[in-house]
């Protein structure tokens, strides 16, 4: 009777672990799927315009574009910044949070700098984000303008 009771609670446990594991997993498919989005679109935007258009235009563009595919799209979203006591409401705005996971940052530049990927990686633990989309819209070809930057916070 013993041994079966030791059975049941590691099946228990084993049950526990196998639960927190597929949410773990189905959490980082819908961030997958989420992206897989951004990025599609993003290409679809960038073979209809081509680079050379002001970022404000593929801004644009790119909220209207995602929000019909039903995803949440934050635009511009004020981020504060806080030092000790000292808040500052809006440290800076992200250009978009998409379902509340990836801040994405459009660039319309002839080059992509350092900055810029530091920029990023900074929003996106300020804003408590796991991943990051740069976008460039201003390259020949688009996924020589996309990079994804993930913070490498514990979950």
């Amino acid at each position: 009777m013993a041994a079966k009771a030791k059975s049941i609670v590691s099946n228990s446990a084993i049950s526990a672990a196998l639960r927190e594991f597929l949410q773990i997993w189905e959490g980082k498919m819908k961030l997958n799927e989420t992206t897989s989005i951004i990025i599609s679109k993003a290409i679809h935007i960038h073979r209809q315009l081509g680079p050379g258009l002001l970022e404000s235009v593929y801004h644009r563009i790119f909220v209207y574009e995602l929000k019909k595919t039903g995803l949440q799209v934050e635009s511009e979203l004020p981020v504060p910044v806080v030092w000790d006591d000292l808040t500052f409401e809006e440290g800076f705005r992200a250009n978009l949070v998409v379902e509340n996971k990836v801040l994405v940052e459009l660039k319309s530049v002839e080059e992509l700098r350092k900055v810029h990927y530091k920029q990023v990686i900074t929003y996106i633990k300020l804003a408590d984000k796991r991943l990051g989309l740069l976008i460039n819209f201003n390259v020949p070809i688009l996924k020589h303008g996309i990079k994804r930057i993930v913070n490498d916070f514990e979950d």
